[in-house]
C-alpha cells in the first residue's frame, strides 16, 4: 500500500473517532432531554445519534481493513471491505428508519399526547449546530480521502441534524399550541422518512460497486480522451471500468502501428497508464493492452 493511502486512512479514521465522540454525547443528552422534556421526537432522534455509534465503528473497521496492504489471497487489495462498511451504513439507516417511522405512525392512530418542553427545544437546537458542522468536516475529508463509507458517514450526520430540524419544528409547534401535541408525532415522522430516504442513496451506491458497476460516461470519456492524446494511439476499445474502494480499476485496448517493434508498443502502453494515474483521480490499477492496427 502506498504511503498515501495509509495517510488518507489515518484522516478517515480520525474524522470518524471525532463523530463517535460527540454522536456519544449527542445520544445521551437528547435521550435525557427526550425523556425529561417529555418528547417522543426527541427520543427517536437520540435512537438516530445512537445508530451514529454503530455506523462509526462499522466505518472505522473498513477503513482499518479496507485499506491494509494486498496479498497473495487478495492480490487487489481488501477495498471490498470498505464497501461493505458503507453498505451496512445504508442498511442500518434503512432499518432504523423503519422502525420509527412505525413508532410514530401508531402514536398518531393512538393519539398519544407529548407536551414536550424547552428541555426538548434546546436539545434540538444544539444538536443542528452540532451534527451540521460534524457534517462538513467529515464530508470534506471523505471526499478529499476518497471514501465512500466516510462520506456515506457524513450524511449520517446530515440526516440527524435534519431530523433535529423537524424535531425543533414539531416541539415548538406543540409548546406554542398544547391542541397540537401531535405535531411531536409528526415531527418523528418526518425524521424517519428523511433517515429513509439518505439510506436508501447510500444502499444504492454501495450496491451499484458491489457488482462492478462502469462509473459516469463523463469519467468513462475523460479516460478515452487522455488515451487517446498519448502520441502513437490511434483507437481505444474495450475499456472496462470498475470502482474498488473507491478508487477506479480497469483495463482497455489501445490500437497502434502495426509496424512498431514490441519495446515501441510497450512504451505506449505505460505512456497510456502513466497519463491516467497522474491527469485522472482516483486510478489504482490499470491494464493496457497493445493492439496492432488492421487486426481485430
Amino acid at each position: 500500500m502506498s504511503v498515501d493511502l495509509k495517510q488518507q486512512g489515518r484522516q478517515g479514521r480520525r474524522v470518524t473517532w471525532v463523530g463517535s465522540w460527540v454522536n456519544l454525547a449527542l445520544a445521551l443528552g437528547k435521550l435525557l432531554a427526550g425523556i425529561y422534556g417529555n418528547s417522543q421526537a426527541m427520543i427517536a432522534d437520540a435512537a438516530h445519534s445512537l445508530s451514529d455509534l454503530v455506523t462509526d465503528a462499522v466505518v472505522l473497521l473498513g477503513l482499518k481493513w479496507g485499506r491494509s496492504d494486498p496479498d497473495d489471497r487478495h492480490p487487489y487489495g481488501h477495498g471490498r471491505i470498505e464497501t461493505f462498511s458503507t453498505l451496512v451504513v445504508g442498511a442500518v439507516l434503512f432499518a432504523l428508519a423503519i422502525g420509527l417511522g412505525y413508532d410514530a405512525i401508531a402514536q398518531l392512530i393512538r393519539g398519544d399526547e407529548h407536551h414536550p418542553n424547552w428541555l426538548a427545544l434546546a436539545a434540538a437546537a444544539v444538536s443542528i449546530l452540532a451534527k451540521e458542522a460534524l457534517y462538513r468536516y467529515t464530508v470534506s475529508v471523505g471526499r478529499r480521502i476518497n471514501s465512500q463509507a466516510v462520506v456515506a458517514n457524513a450524511w449520517h450526520h446530515r440526516s440527524d441534524a435534519l431530523s433535529s430540524v423537524a424535531v425543533l419544528v414539531g416541539v415548538a409547534g406543540a409548546m406554542i399550541n398544547p391542541a397540537w401535541h401531535s405535531l411531536d408525532a409528526w415531527a418523528a415522522l418526518v425524521v424517519s422518512l428523511l433517515i429513509l430516504k439518505v439510506g436508501a442513496e447510500v444502499l444504492w451506491g454501495a450496491l451499484q460497486e458491489m457488482v462492478d458497476t462502469a462509473p459516469s460516461p463523463e469519467v468513462m470519456d475523460s479516460i478515452r480522451h487522455c488515451a487517446l492524446s498519448v502520441s502513437g494511439v490511434e483507437q481505444v476499445h474495450d475499456l472496462k471500468v470498475r470502482s474498488l474502494g473507491g478508487r477506479y480499476q480497469m483495463q482497455l485496448h489501445v490500437v497502434v502501428d502495426g509496424g512498431l517493434n514490441v519495446i515501441q508498443g510497450h512504451d505506449i502502453a505505460k505512456a497510456v497508464e502513466h497519463c491516467l494515474q497522474t491527469e485522472l483521480p482516483d486510478m489504482g490499477e490499470v491494464i493496457v493492452h497493445v493492439d496492432p492496427a488492421g487486426k481485430d
